[in-house]
């Protein structure tokens, strides 16, 4: 990436991204890359922005299924869960730290602000 930088960044949250987050951010800042995640909670945690499942809202359809599963049902009676809501959640606070513009336009589409 250092030989031929990005004009932006695209995360896809896996264990190995997740885990190394900081070093995502820490690269985009020094470099004034925009960068969108996933997950609302690499938002807060120093993202630029995001847009996807909500992280609960994730988490919770993964667990309701198992729980019939493991009282005895088969796997094909499982309901099969789709997110219904794609929050979007921009870090204003990133942004200006980092020097990246954001058009007042975008931030009004924005479903969380953080300041």
């Amino acid at each position: 990436m250092n030989r031929e930088p990005p004009d932006a960044i695209l995360m896809v949250s896996d264990a190995l991204t997740t885990l190394n987050r900081k070093r995502v951010f820490e690269y985009a800042a020094s470099r004034r890359l925009p960068a969108i995640y996933e997950y609302d909670f690499l938002v807060r945690d120093g993202g630029l922005m995001s847009y996807g499942a909500g992280f609960e809202g994730v988490i919770r359809a993964r667990r309701r299924p198992g729980r019939p599963y493991l009282q005895g049902r088969a796997a094909g009676e499982l309901p099969f869960e789709q997110p219904t809501r794609y929050p979007f959640v921009i870090n204003l606070k990133t942004a200006k730290a980092t020097g990246i513009e954001l058009p007042p336009n975008l931030v009004a589409l924005a479903d969380e602000v953080i300041e």
